[in-house]
């Protein structure tokens, strides 16, 4: 499900600190090292870097969310897919791998422990060094060797170190969990209620905005607590990337509902006005 126009929150401006730069190199025989931060370049300096490609789709949220996730202080290291878009913990992701490079990594992954990161990349923002793991929980090898894939977002992670860039990206990470909120009486429940109310209503004058039947709007919290619950509104804001990427980054449950609750209120507004003027002026 994906929420309409996003008015995002008046503190979305994201500030990225990259790991690398995603933009391709002029060719994968003459690679330029310049892509790699500086704090990088200077331990993979032997390194090259091909360009890539994957096709991908956007994602849907899972009703269950894992429980069991690392410990904050592990660190590993993860085979990385940088993509124009944010992965949720819970949320449900769709890919076609078809690139020399990353089907090696599925042979790889399909042997072993089935997990990779998804870290969010454009071209203006270059690449963040928060992601989150996408699991692969079904698969389809094709006969020319490309793989669809359904893949289900797990923890969250930090690159911390770059650790080879071919034939494709690994690197070290450390797993992000939300901390408790500064405020110790925040009721995440409450906050987690307004912002499914604010979500009920986005749907609802939407679904009346582009004429479709007005319904009830179904549960949409599903008995999620209020943690994944707000990594399935999060998943919802599909229109707005660097929004989406800004409540992944944050590691306190009560700030992102604040967040995706300004957000939803702003939409809401906007969706207000516009209703109005559609009643007044009902050819515009």
């Amino acid at each position: 499900m994906a929420l309409p126009q996003l008015i995002p929150s008046s503190s979305s401006s994201l500030h990225h600190k990259p790991i690398f730069n995603p933009n391709p190199i002029p060719s994968p025989l003459n690679p330029n090292p310049n892509f790699l931060s500086p704090r990088l370049r200077r331990s993979h300096h032997h390194r090259r870097q091909r360009p890539g490609s994957l096709k991908c789709s956007a994602s849907s949220f899972s009703e269950r969310h894992p429980t069991n996730q690392p410990k904050s202080d592990d660190v590993v290291e993860l085979p990385l897919f940088p993509l124009p878009l944010v992965l949720f913990p819970g949320a449900i992701l769709p890919l076609q791998i078809f690139e020399f490079r990353y089907r090696m990594m599925m042979h790889s992954l399909l042997q072993t422990d089935l997990r990779f990161g998804v870290i969010y990349s454009d071209a203006v923002s270059g690449t963040s060094d928060v992601g989150c793991v996408g699991e692969i929980v079904k698969h389809e090898r094709l006969v020319d060797d490309r793989f669809f894939l359904i893949c289900k977002g797990q923890e969250r992670f930090r690159v911390t170190d770059l650790v080879r860039t071919k034939p494709y990206l690994v690197a070290e990470v450390k797993w992000l969990e939300d901390r408790p909120s500064n405020d110790g009486d925040e009721d995440l429940e409450a906050l987690a209620n307004e912002v499914e109310s604010y979500m009920k209503d986005v749907i609802r004058l939407s679904n009346r905005l582009g004429g479709k039947p007005e319904k009830d709007v179904q549960d949409l919290r599903r008995n999620l607590f209020p943690t994944p619950f707000s990594f399935f509104v999060g998943s919802t804001f599909e229109g707005a990337p660097r929004e989406q990427q800004a409540l992944l980054e944050l590691e306190d449950t009560a700030a992102r509902l604040k967040r995706e609750k300004e957000t939803l209120r702003n939409t809401l507004n906007y969706l207000t006005a516009a209703s109005a003027v559609k009643d007044v002026f009902p050819s515009t």
